[in-house]
């Protein structure tokens, strides 16, 4: 049975970071319980913790990445960043990898018809708020809840 919006709003309230995360999460479970309509507002947020959360259960978490001439390195994002939590976690974390095999979808380019369920069409402007729904939202809020468990902060 699919967890209704408040009780994954808690899984993720329980399970993020007590003094970086949690907090907003609240905020943002206040926000969303006053005002429906503010999933526009709030999906850029909800992605913002979905990336950090990913890269919580990576090497590159917490931890300045140098290329062999001691320069800083870009950090993996988007899909690299699902690629490398993949191939970090198949072994130990198998639920985890079967989660984001899922939710892969989330980090495909972008196209005319998404509607903010993609992460670039969020993330990059490519899509004007306006088009994200609720239910993509909502989504959003159970995937997060269901990686939550995992988090590595």
């Amino acid at each position: 049975m699919k967890n209704s919006i408040s009780d994954s709003f808690e899984e993720i309230i329980l399970n993020s970071h007590a003094f970086n995360w949690a907090p907003d999460w609240q905020v943002v479970q206040d926000i969303y319980k006053a005002f429906p309509n503010s999933y526009s507002v709030l999906t850029p947020f909800a992605y913002s913790y979905l990336e950090e959360l990913i890269r919580s259960n990576t090497s590159e978490y917490g931890r300045e990445i140098y290329d062999e001439n001691r320069n800083p390195k870009k950090r993996n994002v988007g899909m690299d960043l699902i690629k490398l939590a993949i191939k970090e976690n198949r072994e130990k974390k198998p639920e985890f990898v079967n989660i984001l095999k899922e939710i892969k979808i989330y980090y495909y380019d972008s196209k005319s018809s998404d509607e903010g369920d993609n992460r670039h069409s969020v993330a990059h402007g490519y899509m004007h708020p306006r088009f994200w729904s609720k239910e993509s939202f909502e989504k959003l809020i159970h995937d997060n809840a269901r990686l939550s468990k995992f988090a590595g902060f």
